[in-house]
């Protein structure tokens, strides 16, 4: 890992050291596009023949069986089964009580405007598969959708070279009430989900995280008035932490490696103004990288990982602030009382018993979070994104007689004078 001393640092030097790895979709935008193009013009032969071509197995039919669904659950052992539910509730509980409420209000005497919360009629969930199937991302996905109302939930996952989707996935998947579940991944089914084939219903919003094929898919779809909205823009996994000497430096590799096993692309950057600590985290972690059964993805991600020496906590905080981390660690003593003042952060863990794995599978909150800096202006995943608010508004005449006045000056002000006579227009016909 880099080490850096970030007060010998220029303001070049600070941002290089803050750099993230770079995203370079170019090579891909036309290819991806063009699987895009295959799946509107061939809808379900196309998907098959990818399928085929990128997954390396054939399936004829998409949609999971129901009978392979419903067999799932005695594939998993019952601890498994049992670390579901005990997830899924604590997840329930916590987007439950974020459930946003419709309001009223009377803004003038007779003018009445509303805002009320109505679910996305239909959804796409992405789950990855392959090495890492994320039993986890079903639940972040499928249970907000479901406490949202949506109408139409689907899922899908990339097939193994059998054609399956990993047994957990599919039992999570009905576990959180998903009922339709298909066979496919890969940019091919972001295209599916987005515009439709014979057998895959279009979906007007998709979720959740994948590969840099996924996401330039979602980027392109989204960007496209026929395809269909993303959750929020994304880019490789990443954590700050931001220690003292109190820390326990083993604790710390561990919160650092589980960053950086997502993949090779993930960034974990440590922040200390202990020396020591950042010594001992220098010293332990290769032995503890080796020991790790993802050592060839941590060797590759932990070039992009930095251990920052600074003065005091007041210059981490400002560190933290600037890079915008997805999840922000603080571990240490005062850590409740250095929360306060972090304001860019996807979600913060507090304290030297607060791992970030707890976010990841179950404390509660969303794991599908802001990376890439995009903390800066979006959240993480709520039941909210599974919604759109709509306004409504009702004036008797007493309330359009309150409100004309300023709405026919500032139309015509404006030069929009179709908009003046529309409210002119009902007073001349008032009682």
């Amino acid at each position: 890992m880099e080490r850096i001393n970030w007060s010998s640092l220029n303001a070049q030097e600070r941002g290089n050291a803050l750099s993230r790895p770079v995203m370079d979709t170019g090579a891909m935008e036309a290819t991806v596009a063009g699987i895009i193009a295959r799946i509107r013009d061939q809808g379900d032969e196309a998907l098959r023949d990818l399928t085929r071509e990128l997954d390396g197995c054939l399936v004829e039919d998409p949609l999971v069986p129901e009978v392979m669904i419903s067999e799932a659950g005695a594939r998993l052992s019952a601890d498994l089964r049992e670390a579901i539910a005990e997830a899924a509730g604590r997840i329930e509980s916590f987007h439950e009580a974020g459930r946003p409420s419709d309001i009223r209000v009377e803004t003038a005497p007779g003018l009445v405007c509303e805002a009320r919360y109505v679910p996305i009629s239909s959804v796409g969930l992405y789950i990855p598969g392959g090495s890492a199937p994320l039993i986890s991302t079903v639940l972040m996905l499928a249970i907000p959708a479901r406490l949202a109302g949506c109408p139409q939930v689907i899922l899908c996952s990339p097939p193994d070279h059998n054609g399956e989707i990993d047994p957990a996935i599919l039992y999570a998947a009905r576990f959180c009430g998903v009922r339709h579940i298909y066979r496919m991944g890969g940019a091919q089914a972001i295209a599916a989900m987005a515009y439709g084939t014979e057998r895959v219903p279009a979906c007007r919003k998709l979720f959740g995280p994948g590969n840099a094929w996924v996401t330039e898919a979602k980027r392109q779809a989204a960007a496209d008035p026929a395809g269909a909205a993303q959750d929020m823009p994304a880019g490789p996994s990443e954590v700050m932490i931001i220690a003292n000497g109190s820390a326990d430096p083993r604790a710390v590799c561990y919160d650092l490696l589980s960053q950086a096993e997502h993949g090779p692309d993930s960034q974990s950057i440590v922040v200390s103004d202990s020396a020591d600590l950042l010594n001992d985290i220098a010293e332990m972690l290769p032995e503890l990288t080796r020991a790790l059964p993802r050592a060839s993805v941590l060797e590759q991600s932990l070039e992009h990982a930095r251990l920052i020496r600074v003065d005091d906590m007041t210059q981490a905080l400002a560190i933290s602030e600037d890079y915008a981390p997805e999840h922000l660690i603080l571990n240490g003593t005062a850590a409740e009382s250095l929360a306060g003042r972090i304001t860019t952060a996807g979600s913060i863990f507090l304290g030297p018993f607060t791992p970030e794995s707890l976010g990841d599978y179950s404390s509660g909150t969303n794991h599908v979070l802001p990376t890439y800096g995009h903390a800066h202006a979006f959240s993480g995943l709520s039941m909210v994104d599974f919604q759109r608010r709509m306004t409504v508004q009702q004036a008797s005449e007493q309330g359009l007689s309150a409100a004309a006045g300023a709405t026919m000056a500032l139309a015509e002000a404006e030069g929009l004078d179709a908009h003046r006579m529309a409210v002119a227009c009902r007073l001349e016909t008032a009682g």
